[in-house]
C-alpha cells in the first residue's frame, strides 16, 4: 500500500488507505458526536480539501472546512445538489430567477457573497468544468453547474471556507467545494422521492441509485444514476400594469397608455378569447412567475485499481442531459412588437393576425454535460508520491424558442426558432508531486508542487437564419411609398387599390420599425458567433510541517500564465496553534488572481429586463466588440484578491464549535456596468449617443434596443464577514447551528460604471445574515429532524436613482423530516420543506411589475410549502 507519512498521530489512526484520495472517510459535524459514540470514540474528522499533500483531522486543519457525510445529504429534502449546499452550508446562497434566459435553467449561487465563478469547485479533488451558461447581468458568472452532479454519486462534500488561489489555481478566491464520489465495490441503492408545493404544483418525481462492482481483486467500479422530473411552478398574478392591462377582473381591463386596440386584426371579442392562449406554459396568466418545468438524466461512475502496492489507477466521469422551458415577458398590442406593419401591397397587418390575444415567448434549453478524467497515482522508491491526470470537460446549451416572432418578417415570419448554441469545453493535464523532507526541524516538511497546462474554448453556434435576419420592417418605409411626407409613385399606386397610407402623418404604420431576430431572444448571427479560445500554464509549491506538537504552518506559491492575460505570482500563508488539546486558533492571509473566462469575454446576448421598472429590450455586447469600442468599453483584465481569514476551533465535552473571521478585497472586480439607455429621439442626449454608437457598430434593428450594457473591470468590493458552527450531543439528540454574517462594500468610485440602484443592491440586496439551526431525534427506528433556516433584513432599490428602496423583513422557513427504519435495508421518510407556507414580503412597485408578486431574485425561496415522502433501500 502507499505509505503514509505522520502530521498528526491521529490521522494516521484513522486512514487506513492514503492510496485513494478519492476514498477518504467523510463525517458530518452534524452528526460527529452522535457517530462517536456509536462507533469509536478516538474517530476525528478527515479533510483533503484546502491541503495539497496529505489530509489532516478537521481539529488539525488551518482554514475552515465544513465536511458533510452521505447521510447528511439523504437528510436534505431536495434532490438538486445546488439547493443540498444551500440547506447545509449558511454562506452558500441561492435563487430562483425565472424569465432570466439559461439562468431559468443554470442557477447562479454565491459562496461567502462572490459568484460560483470565485469557487472552486472540485470532483475527487480534481477541477469540474464550467457551464456554458454566462449570467448576462450584474457579476456575469460562468461557473460550474452543480446540478449535473447527482447526490446519490456523492460520498460526502467538503467545503473549504477560505481563498486557496495559491494552492488550487484561478476561481479559489472564496473557497473551494470539492465532492467525493462513492468507491463501493459491492452493494449499492435505490431512492424514490415524489412531492409538490402546498399550492397543487411544481410536482417532483426523482430516482435516484447506485451500484458498485468489483474490478478484479484490487479495484471498484461505482455507477450512480439519476433521473428526474419537475413542473412549473406559478406564483403570479394576471398582467395588469399602468401600460397595459388584461386582468379580467380589473377596471382597467382592456387599456392602458401603450394598449393599443386600434391595430390591424385587433377584435375584442378574439383578444379576450386569444388570452387563453397567449401563453403555452403553465398557469392561467399571460406570463407566468415562478421555477420552469425540468427534466434530467444524469449518470456518474467513479473507478479504481490497484496494480500494485504502490501503484493506483482511477477514471471518473459523467454524462448529464437535461431540459427545461419557461416564459418570458409578455407582448401585448402596442408594446413595440405587436404594432401596424404597412404591407407591400399597402394594406395594414399586426401580429395579433397570428397571436389575436398577444403572446408571451416560451424557451427552452437543453443542456448535456459530460466529462472524463483519468489518470495514475502512486509512489517512486524515494517515497515521493506523483499523480499524473488528465481531464476533458463539456457543457452544451441548445436553445429553441417558441410562440414568438422576428417582428421584422412581417407576416412571413415563422413562430418557433433555433437562436443558437453556447458550449464551453476544457482539456487539462496536470502533474501533482509530494515528498517529505527532513530539513532538521521537530517535523519533517511536506513538499507538495506540480503543473498544470489547461485549454478552454467557448463556442457561439449561430441560430437560424430567420432568428436573427432583418427583415423588411427592420428600417422605415421599405417599400418607398414616400418621399419627405409625400407619397411616391408606388405609394399612389398602393392608394388607387384602396390603401390608407398617409405619408403626412408621421406615426403612420408606414414608418414603424420594429424588432430584429427572434423576439426574446435574438439568434446569434455570423457577425456575434465563433470561437474564443486560450490556453494557461500553471506551476505550484506548497510547504508544510508541524514546527512543535501545537503548531503548524502552511505556505504555498503558484505562478500561472495565461494566453490572452499574462502571469501572476499568488501565494498563501496558514498556520494553526493548539492552545490546548481541545483548542485552536488558525489564520490565513493569501491573494488570488482571476482572469474573466472566454465565455466572459465573448459573450452577447439581446433581452427583456426592467432597468426603471418597465420591460426594455436590453443588448449586451462583449468589450472589444465594435458594440462595446463604440460604447467606450475597455479591454478586460483579471481581478485580484486578498484574503484574510482568523478563528478558532473547540471541542468542550458534548459541544464543538467554530468560529472563523474574514475579509476578502477585490480590485478590478469583473461586472456588468448598468443599463445605458437608447433612444432615437434626437433630444434624449445620451440615449441618442447611443443609438449612433449602435448604428456605427452596424447593429441591425438598433431602434428596437431600448437599453445597452457591456461587462467591465468596474470596481473594487470588501467583502468580511463570520462563519460560525457549533454542536451539541445529548443522548440521541444532536443540536447543529451554522450562523453566517455576510457583508459586501465597494471600495472604489463605482458611479462611472454603475447607477445608484446597482451599486445599492450590490451593498444590500442579500440578507447580511443566514443560519440553519436544526435539531435530530433517535426514537430507535424512528428519526425526526427539524430545521430551522434564518434569513436576515435585506434591500432592493426600485429605480435607477435608488430613491424607492423596498426593505425586506427577516424570514424563518421551518422543515420537517420524520423517517423510520422498516429493516436494515429499507426506510421510509417524508416531510415538509417550509412547513408553514412562509414567503418573503411581496414586491413592490417596479419588481412587482408583469403579473409577478414576489421579487424574483429573493435569495428566500417565494415558491411557498412543500411536502414529500422518500423510500430508501440499500444492499
Amino acid at each position: 500500500m502507499l505509505k503514509l507519512h505522520t502530521l498528526s498521530r491521529s490521522i494516521r489512526r484513522n486512514l487506513p488507505v492514503i492510496a485513494a484520495s478519492t476514498g477518504l472517510l467523510l463525517t458530518s459535524p452534524t452528526i460527529l458526536a452522535q457517530e462517536e459514540q456509536a462507533d469509536d470514540a478516538n474517530t476525528e474528522q478527515i479533510v483533503i480539501t484546502g491541503s495539497r499533500g496529505a489530509p489532516r483531522s478537521v481539529a488539525d486543519s488551518p482554514v475552515p472546512v465544513d465536511v458533510f457525510s452521505e447521510e447528511d445529504l439523504v437528510a436534505v429534502p431536495f434532490t438538486d445538489t445546488n439547493d443540498i449546499l444551500k440547506t447545509l452550508v449558511p454562506s452558500y446562497s441561492l435563487s430562483r430567477q425565472p424569465i432570466s434566459d439559461g439562468a431559468s435553467f443554470i442557477r447562479p449561487a454565491e459562496l461567502r457573497g462572490m459568484p460560483t465563478d470565485k469557487t472552486l469547485v472540485l470532483v475527487n479533488s480534481k477541477r469540474r468544468h464550467k457551464a456554458a451558461l454566462v449570467q448576462i447581468g450584474g457579476s456575469g458568472t460562468q461557473g460550474p453547474d452543480i446540478a449535473t452532479i447527482p447526490a446519490s454519486a456523492l460520498k460526502g462534500v467538503e467545503v473549504l471556507r477560505d481563498g486557496a488561489a495559491a494552492q488550487y489555481g484561478s476561481d479559489a478566491i472564496a473557497g473551494v467545494i470539492n465532492f467525493q464520489l462513492k468507491d463501493n465495490s459491492e452493494g449499492g441503492s435505490l431512492s424514490v422521492d415524489m412531492g409538490q408545493y402546498y399550492e397543487g404544483d411544481g410536482e417532483q418525481f426523482t430516482v435516484t441509485g447506485n451500484l458498485g462492482f468489483a474490478l478484479g481483486d484490487s479495484g471498484f467500479v461505482s455507477v450512480s444514476g439519476e433521473i428526474s422530473d419537475q413542473s412549473a411552478v406559478s406564483r403570479s398574478e394576471q398582467y395588469c400594469e399602468s401600460w397595459a392591462c388584461v386582468d379580467v377582473n380589473s377596471e382597467d381591463f382592456l387599456s392602458g397608455s401603450s394598449f393599443d386596440t386600434t391595430l390591424a386584426g385587433y377584435d375584442e371579442a378574439a383578444f379576450i378569447a386569444g388570452l387563453e392562449d397567449a401563453s403555452i406554459g403553465f398557469g392561467d396568466v399571460v406570463q407566468p412567475w415562478g421555477q420552469p418545468n425540468t427534466s434530467a438524466t444524469r449518470l456518474f461512475i467513479n473507478s479504481g485499481f490497484e496494480i500494485n502496492d504502490s501503484t493506483r489507477l482511477y477514471a471518473f466521469g459523467n454524462y448529464s442531459a437535461s431540459e427545461g422551458d419557461g416564459g418570458f415577458f409578455y407582448r401585448y398590442p402596442g408594446n413595440g412588437t405587436i404594432e401596424d406593419l404597412r404591407l407591400e401591397d399597402g394594406s395594414l397587418y399586426s401580429p395579433l393576425e397570428k397571436f389575436p390575444g398577444g403572446f408571451t415567448p416560451r424557451f427552452f434549453g437543453d443542456i448535456t454535460d459530460i466529462s472524463i478524467v483519468a489518470g495514475i497515482e502512486g509512489e517512486f522508491a524515494n517515497e515521493m508520491t506523483y499523480d499524473f491526470s488528465g481531464r476533458f470537460g463539456s457543457n452544451k446549451i441548445e436553445y429553441t424558442l417558441k410562440n414568438t416572432i422576428n417582428p421584422s418578417m412581417g407576416p412571413d415570419s415563422p413562430t418557433s426558432f433555433r437562436p443558437g448554441d453556447l458550449i464551453n469545453e476544457e482539456l487539462q493535464l496536470t502533474a501533482d508531486f509530494t515528498h517529505f523532507v527532513d530539513l532538521g526541524m521537530a517535523n519533517e516538511v511536506l513538499f507538495a508542487f506540480g503543473a498544470s497546462y489547461m485549454e478552454e474554448t467557448y463556442e457561439l453556434v449561430g441560430g437560424d437564419e430567420a432568428s436573427y435576419s432583418a427583415g423588411d420592417f427592420a428600417s422605415s418605409d421599405p417599400y418607398g411609398f414616400c418621399d419627405n411626407g409625400t407619397e411616391t409613385a408606388a405609394g399612389l399606386a398602393v392608394i388607387a387599390t384602396g390603401s390608407t397610407l398617409d405619408c403626412s402623418n408621421e406615426d403612420g404604420a408606414v414608418y414603424t420599425v420594429v424588432g430584429v431576430g427572434s423576439n426574446g431572444f435574438p439568434g446569434y448571427s455570423p457577425e456575434y458567433s465563433g470561437t474564443y479560445e486560450r490556453d494557461s500554464f500553471g506551476v505550484y509549491v506548497d510547504a508544510s510541517t508541524d514546527i512543535t506538537d501545537a503548531f503548524f504552518l502552511q505556505t504555498a506559491l503558484r505562478y500561472e500564465d495565461y494566453s490572452d492575460f499574462g502571469s501572476e505570482l499568488v501565494g498563501k500563508v496558514a498556520a494553526k496553534l493548539s492552545i490546548t488539546d481541545d483548542i485552536n486558533l488558525r489564520g490565513s492571509f493569501g491573494t488570488g488572481f482571476r482572469a474573466p473566462t472566454p465565455g466572459q469575454q465573448g459573450t452577447t446576448n439581446v433581452s427583456t429586463r426592467l432597468p426603471n421598472g418597465f420591460p426594455v429590450a436590453t443588448g449586451l455586447f462583449p468589450a472589444l466588440s465594435a458594440v462595446g469600442q463604440a460604447l467606450g468599453a475597455e479591454a478586460l483584465k483579471p481581478e485580484t484578491s486578498v484574503n484574510f481569514s482568523f478563528g478558532m476551533s473547540g471541542s468542550f465535552d458534548a459541544l464543538t464549535t467554530t468560529i472563523d473571521f474574514y475579509r476578502i478585497a477585490v480590485d478590478d472586480r469583473f461586472y456588468a456596468v448598468s443599463t445605458l439607455d437608447v433612444s432615437t429621439d434626437e433630444t434624449s442626449g445620451d440615449a441618442y449617443d447611443n443609438y449612433l454608437a449602435l448604428l456605427s457598430a452596424g447593429v441591425e434593428g438598433a431602434e428596437s434596443i431600448g437599453g445597452v450594457n457591456y461587462f467591465q473591470n468596474a470596481f473594487d468590493t470588501v467583502t468580511s464577514g463570520v462563519d460560525i458552527v457549533a454542536t451539541y450531543t445529548m443522548d440521541n439528540t444532536v443540536l447543529t447551528a451554522s450562523l453566517n454574517y455576510n457583508k459586501t462594500e465597494i471600495d472604489s468610485d463605482a458611479s462611472e460604471f454603475l447607477n445608484a440602484e446597482s451599486q445599492h443592491d450590490l451593498e444590500n440586496n442579500s440578507p447580511e445574515f443566514k443560519g440553519v439551526i436544526s435539531a435530530k431525534h433517535d426514537f430507535d427506528a424512528l428519526t425526526v429532524l427539524v430545521r430551522a433556516n434564518l434569513y436576515g433584513a435585506y434591500e432592493n432599490a426600485i429605480d435607477s436613482a435608488a430613491t424607492n428602496v423596498q426593505e425586506y423583513d427577516p424570514s424563518v422557513l421551518f422543515d420537517v423530516e420524520l423517517s423510520y427504519a422498516l429493516n436494515d435495508s429499507l426506510t421510509l421518510a417524508a416531510g415538509a420543506r417550509n412547513m408553514f407556507d412562509t414567503y418573503p414580503d411581496e414586491g413592490d412597485s417596479g419588481d412587482a411589475c408583469c403579473g409577478r408578486v414576489y421579487w424574483s431574485g429573493d435569495k428566500v425561496d417565494w415558491q411557498g410549502g412543500y411536502y414529500y415522502a422518500r423510500l430508501n433501500y440499500s444492499f
